[in-house]
C-alpha cells in the first residue's frame, strides 16, 4: 500500500473521529474531538519513544550492559544505512520485539528478555533487521499515531454512550449507535495499516539481514509462544510489536489482533528466501 493510501486511512480515522463528536455534541463537539485528536498527535509526535516504552516496562540499555545484542543492532543499521537507534529491552518473558520514535535519529528498537533467551543469534538478527525495516520505511510514528487515534476513537465511543447531552438535543439521535460502531471502524482501519506496514517490513528486514528463513523461525516460535502467553501491555501499543502479544487472550480480546497472519508473514518470507537462491 502506497503512501497516500496510508494516508487515507489516517484521514478516515480522523473522520471517524469527528463524526463521534459531532453525535456526541453537534458541531461543537465534532471542533472539540477534532482539537483533542489533533493535540494528542503533538503531544505523541515528541514523546512517541517514552509512552511506548513505558508501556512495555522497557529500558534504555549501554553496549556495556548487553554488548552481543548492541553490537548486531549496530552491524544491521551499518547495513541498513542508518543512524545508531537506542536499543532497550523489555522485561516481559514472551519473546517479541518493536521499533519506536518519531524518525531514524530518534529511534529506539527494543526486544523482550524472552526474545534474548528463546532465539538463536541468526533468528535475533532476523527480528532485529525486521525493526530497522520499520525505521527504514518510517513506520514507527505511523503506527504510533494509529494507536493514538484508535485508543482516542475508544475513549470518545465510550463517553457518547453515557454523555449527559444525548437527550438534550446537542447531539445526534445516532450518537449511541454511532459511539457502539465507531471503535470498530477504527479497528479495522488501524488493521489495514498495520498490515501492510508488517509485510514491507520482513521484505526489507529480510534484505536488510540476508536471512529470511531466519525471520520466518523467529516469527514462528513467537506466534506459538504469544498465543499460549499473551503479554500483559495496554492494546493500544499491541501493534506496534512484532507479533501480536495479546494473540493469546480470547473473546472481545482477539479484536486486538491488528497483525496479519503469521502463517502469511512466513509463506512469504520462505518466497522471498527461494528468490534470494534463485
Amino acid at each position: 500500500m502506497n503512501n497516500l493510501k496510508v494516508f487515507v486511512l489516517l484521514a478516515g480515522m480522523t473522520a471517524v473521529i469527528g463524526m463521534v463528536g459531532q453525535a456526541v455534541g453537534g458541531q461543537g463537539g465534532m471542533l472539540i474531538a477534532l482539537l483533542i485528536t489533533a493535540a494528542m498527535n503533538f503531544y505523541i509526535y515528541f514523546s512517541s519513544s517514552t509512552k511506548v516504552m513505558k508501556a512495555y516496562k522497557a529500558q534504555t540499555i549501554t553496549r556495556e550492559q548487553a554488548p552481543e545484542l548492541y553490537d548486531i543492532v549496530d552491524k544491521l543499521r551499518q547495513r541498513a544505512g542508518l543512524p545508531m537507534p537506542t536499543v532497550g529491552i523489555a522485561p516481559q518473558r514472551q519473546p517479541n520485539a518493536f521499533a519506536t520514535g518519531r524518525n531514524a535519529e530518534h529511534a529506539v528498537v527494543c526486544v523482550t528478555r524472552g526474545l534474548l533467551d528463546m532465539v538463536d543469534p541468526d533468528e535475533l538478527e532476523g527480528v532485529l533487521a525486521h525493526e530497522l525495516g520499520h525505521i527504514k520505511k518510517r513506520d514507527m510514528l505511523l503506527q504510533t499515531i494509529s494507536a493514538t487515534l484508535s485508543g482516542a476513537v475508544t475513549v470518545l465511543a465510550r463517553f457518547g454512550l453515557y454523555s449527559p447531552h444525548q437527550g438534550e438535543g446537542r447531539g445526534s439521535p445516532l450518537g449511541p449507535l454511532l459511539a457502539l460502531l465507531a471503535p470498530v471502524v477504527a479497528m479495522v482501519l488501524q488493521f489495514a495499516i498495520s498490515r501492510t506496514r508488517e509485510f514491507k517490513a520482513d521484505a526489507v528486514g529480510a534484505e536488510i539481514s540476508g536471512k529470511p528463513l531466519a525471520l520466518a523461525s523467529a516469527l514462528n516460535k513467537m506466534q506459538q509462544i504469544a498465543q499460549r502467553s499473551p503479554m500483559d501491555v495496554p492494546p493500544s501499543v499491541a501493534p506496534i510489536a512484532q507479533v501480536n502479544p495479546l494473540s493469546g487472550f480470547r473473546g472481545l480480546s482477539r479484536l486486538f489482533s491488528t497483525h496479519p497472519s503469521t502463517e502469511e508473514r512466513i509463506a512469504r518470507l520462505r518466497a522471498i528466501a527461494a528468490s534470494m537462491v534463485g
